[in-house]
């Protein structure tokens, strides 16, 4: 379905990372509609307009002029214009300080619409090899000291997969820093250029990386996919296992629910701990556990 821009709305559009193809219809489009875009850099942003022929006004938004531009970008969305907020590249927000802006909108009961686009952050993952089902964004690290050592030893136990921003120039200490506080072994992929004509992808462990770019110059933005650190089941003896069953059985627990809730918590395979389960003498009828319902 396609609208016209609505009056006193702003829209969050997501642009290019590297690929001007990946733009989307509806984002030219409210591009070309709106009264204004605000811009991250509006040479930059320039450059895509021009490639797409949108003839929009600009005006500056970034970190430096966010304080006396936030009030400006409300009055005039109160007016009844419609503004798009763009980013150099990607989804506005992510890194950057447009959720300030969005924030304000939704304090002052503004409309804001999001036009997705393309974003490092999902473009990397994907094509990753590591697991996808949790992850967690981390953006830049704090750039040296205690800051960048408490985040680092914060995430050390992060079970889900960690995807962090990084700059070329800091790219080497990031990894020796990476391999000090999770170890040199833990997996990691560093996707660069990503979309672009040299877009590449670097997989292996920590260890790895930092002798690849001992040998080779960093280049380009860098999206850092880590694995979450493995949770490592208990080894338990059949006999601790037993014992344990033995408390959940007295507890009212059934046979099935009992092997399936170990199963959870050990190295052990459900149908294990049930033929343990079996082994485990009826308990007196005053503490026997619910029954098994069959195919449970």
């Amino acid at each position: 379905m396609v609208t016209e821009p609505k009056p006193g709305t702003l829209y969050v559009v997501g642009t290019p990372i590297g690929n001007l193809e990946d733009i989307s219809f509806r984002a030219v489009r409210i591009l070309q509609s709106v009264d204004a875009i605000a811009a991250e850099d509006t040479r930059h942003t320039g450059k895509l307009l021009h490639h797409f022929q949108i003839k929009t006004p600009q005006l500056s938004y970034h970190e430096h002029n966010r304080n006396s531009r936030i009030p400006e970008i409300i009055a005039q969305l109160q007016t009844g214009k419609a503004i798009a907020l763009v980013t150099d590249a990607g989804m506005p927000g992510i890194s950057d300080p447009g959720y300030e802006l969005v924030q304000a909108c939704v304090e002052a009961e503004i409309t804001v619409v999001p036009i997705p686009g393309a974003s490092a952050v999902v473009t990397a993952l994907s094509a990753a090899g590591l697991p996808t089902d949790r992850f967690v964004f981390e953006g830049f690290l704090p750039a040296k000291g205690k800051p960048r050592r408490d985040r680092l030893e914060f995430l050390q136990t992060e079970s889900r997969t960690i995807i962090l921003y990084e700059a070329p120039h800091r790219l080497r200490q990031t990894l020796q820093d990476l391999a000090t506080v999770f170890g040199a072994e833990r997996q990691i992929v560093l996707a660069r250029e990503l979309t672009k004509l040299h877009e590449e992808f670097w997989r292996g462990q920590i260890e790895g990386a930092i002798v690849h770019y001992q040998q080779k110059e960093p280049q380009g933005e860098y999206t850092l996919v880590v694995a979450g650190m493995e949770l490592v089941k208990p080894q338990l003896s059949e006999t601790e296992i037993q014992a344990e069953l033995q408390k959940l059985l007295l507890a009212g627990v059934s046979r099935s629910q009992a092997s399936r809730q170990l199963a959870k918590a050990t190295s052990l395979s459900r149908q294990e701990i049930y033929q343990l389960a079996l082994a485990i003498p009826n308990l007196p009828l005053s503490a026997s556990p619910t029954p098994d319902i069959q195919n449970e």
